[in-house]
Formats: C-alpha cells, structure tokens, sequence
C-alpha cells in the first residue's frame, strides 16, 4: 500500500515512457515492500521547467531537466527494505527509462495504520478489513 508520488519535469516524457517509469517504481514496490497485486497507488505530477529545484546537498551531483522526485507514503517497513528500495529503484529506472542515478531523489515517509482510509470514510487498517 506504498502511496507513490511522482514528480518530473512537463514535457521531458512522453506518455509511454511516463507509464514505463511508474510501472518500473511499482515493481520495485512490490519487490521491496512486498505491496501486494493490486496494491498500486501512484500520482504522477508534471511540473513546469524551473518548478522544481534540486540541488546537490554538496553532494557533487549534476541534475538535469530530467530529474525525478519520489515521494513514498507508507508504512512498516524496516531500514533494509528502504535501503534495498533506494538500490532497486537507481538501478532498474536506469535501466529501464534511462534515468540517470544523479536524477533520481526518493523520500520515504513513515506513515501510521490510522493514517489511511482507502475509501468510504473508513480507517481499514484499524477495523482489521486489510
């Protein structure tokens, strides 16, 4: 139940290659977080050039237009499985969008059971439906 917000640059990807970066973020979900079939939550934003500012941290990075920005919502999972997450995601959206691993930013949140309702109205983690 990741909830994945994707952040990129309008007009940098076409519409194919928008659905081949999301679906290569879920397969790394489902890889490293162990999300479920049919447990895909993903919101792709666009943003005008010059939105989105990146900068290095002093970490030396060169980052371009094409910069992505993950945000990930969730919940329980250990440093291992972010760690692995973070690895997984630089490598397969390399290869397979062609990212450049300097492009890439990926934020994890900590989320709570009672922080979630996936619709009418109720907290389903909390009652013990999911």
């Amino acid at each position: 139940m990741p909830l994945v917000h994707i952040h990129v640059t309008e007009a940098r990807r076409t519409p194919e290659q928008l659905t081949r970066l999301a679906d290569t973020v879920q397969q790394v979900m489902s890889e490293c977080f162990a999300a479920p079939d049919g447990d895909r939550y993903q919101i792709i934003t666009e943003h005008k050039p010059g939105q989105m500012i990146a900068e290095d941290t002093g970490l030396g990075f060169e980052r371009t237009d094409d910069v992505v920005i993950l945000q990930i919502f969730q919940q329980g999972r250990t440093r291992d499985q972010k760690q692995a997450a973070y690895r997984a995601l630089a490598d397969r959206l390399r290869d397979q969008t062609g990212l450049k691993p300097s492009n890439l930013i990926v934020s994890i949140v900590e989320t709570a059971r009672e922080d979630w309702s996936f619709g009418n109205g109720i907290a389903q983690f909390v009652e013990g439906r999911l």
